[in-house]
C-alpha cells in the first residue's frame, strides 16, 4: 500500500463529501472549483493554518501531533472507524522509530476447532469471519444459509469461503444478494480498513489486488476511499431453495482475537423467513455440514 498515496485520497475524499453548511459554518468566497469543503475551509474549521493541511494531505506527517488530526478528524466530521484509519495511515508514514510497535495479536482461543464448537451452540445462524472476509467457522444452519459457500467447502481446493471475492468475481452473487450493490460497497469499506489496521498481512494485499485487477466496478469503490468496520444491519438474500430472507445480523469481536468477528443472524418469528429458516433447519439437521479446511489462521494455504 502506497500510504502516502492512500492518506492524501482519503482526505480528499472526507473533504469532498462533505459541504462547508454540512460543517455549519459559511462558505468562503471565490469560485468553487472542488466538490465539498476546500482546504481552508477545513483548516479554519479545525483551528489549524492552510499550509499545515496541506502538508498532511500530502502526507508530510513530521510535526503533525495527535491534538492536530483529531481537530481535522472532528472538522471532517470523522467517525471514529474513520479517525482510527486516520491515525494508522499517518502512524504508517512516520519514521520507523516513532512508530509505536504494534500489538502482537494473539491466536484465537484453542485455535479454529474451539470457534466451531462455540458456533455449533448458536441456535441461529453464526458464522465467524476474519477481516478478509473468509468464513473461519460456522454452524449447520449458517452453511445451508449459504449454499455457495458450502459448495465451495465440499467441492473446492481447500481454501476458506471469502464473501468478498464471492461478492465481486462471481455472477451467481447478484441473483444470492437482493442488495449486490450495498453488500459489494460495505464489503470493500471492510477490507479498506483491515488495510489500514492489517498492514502487514500480505494475504489481504493480494486479495484486494485480484479484486483491483478483475473487478473495475471494486476499483471505483476501493477509490472512494470508504471504510467500515462490522455492525447490526438487516440482511436480504434470495436464497436459490427457499427465496427471500430476511435477517438481522448482529457481530460480536471475538475475545483476543480483534481481527475476528462473530455474526449471529435473528429472524423475525412467525415470518416467511422463519418458515424459510425452519425448512433450512431441517435440512441442515439431516446433513452434516462442511467443516472449513484446516487452513493456517494467518489464512495461507498449508
Amino acid at each position: 500500500m502506497d500510504h502516502q498515496e492512500e492518506l492524501r485520497g482519503f482526505l480528499i475524499s472526507r473533504r469532498a463529501r462533505l459541504t462547508p453548511e454540512d460543517a455549519g459554518m459559511t462558505p468562503f468566497p471565490g469560485i468553487r472549483r472542488v466538490a465539498g469543503m476546500r482546504r481552508e475551509e477545513v483548516a479554519y474549521l479545525a483551528g489549524i493554518s492552510v499550509d499545515y493541511h496541506t502538508r498532511l494531505e500530502r502526507g508530510r506527517v513530521q510535526g503533525i501531533s495527535e491534538e492536530i488530526l483529531v481537530a481535522v478528524s472532528r472538522a471532517l466530521r470523522l467517525d471514529d472507524v474513520e479517525h482510527e484509519h486516520l491515525l494508522r495511515l499517518v502512524q504508517a508514514l512516520r519514521p520507523q522509530s516513532a512508530r509505536r510497535a504494534p500489538a502482537r495479536r494473539p491466536s484465537a482461543p484453542e485455535g479454529d476447532g474451539f470457534l466451531q464448537r462455540v458456533v455449533d451452540e448458536i441456535d441461529a445462524p453464526a458464522f465467524v469471519q476474519n477481516s478478509r472476509l473468509d468464513i473461519v467457522a460456522a454452524n449447520r444452519i449458517g452453511w445451508k444459509l449459504f449454499p455457495h459457500a458450502e459448495q465451495h467447502i465440499a467441492l473446492g481446493d481447500g481454501t476458506r469461503f471469502n464473501a468478498m471475492r464471492f461478492q465481486v468475481l462471481d455472477p451467481r452473487a447478484k441473483d444470492f444478494y437482493v442488495d449486490w450493490d450495498l453488500a459489494v460497497r460495505n464489503g470493500t469499506a471492510v477490507l479498506h480498513e483491515a488495510a489500514g489496521r492489517q498492514q502487514g498481512d500480505k494475504v489481504l494485499f493480494a486479495l484486494i489486488g485480484e479484486l483491483s485487477a478483475r473487478s473495475e466496478h471494486f476499483r471505483s469503490l476501493w477509490a472512494s476511499h470508504d471504510v467500515l468496520r462490522y455492525r447490526r444491519s438487516p440482511k436480504r438474500y434470495h436464497h436459490p431453495l427457499v427465496g427471500d430472507v430476511v435477517v438481522d445480523s448482529q457481530s460480536f469481536t471475538v475475545d483476543k482475537d480483534p481481527d475476528l468477528s462473530l455474526l449471529v443472524y435473528k429472524v423475525e418469528p412467525d415470518s416467511p423467513t422463519a418458515d424459510a429458516m425452519a425448512i433450512l433447519g431441517g435440512w441442515a439437521a439431516d446433513s452434516p455440514g462442511p467443516v472449513p479446511a484446516a487452513v493456517p489462521h494467518d489464512g495461507t494455504t498449508p
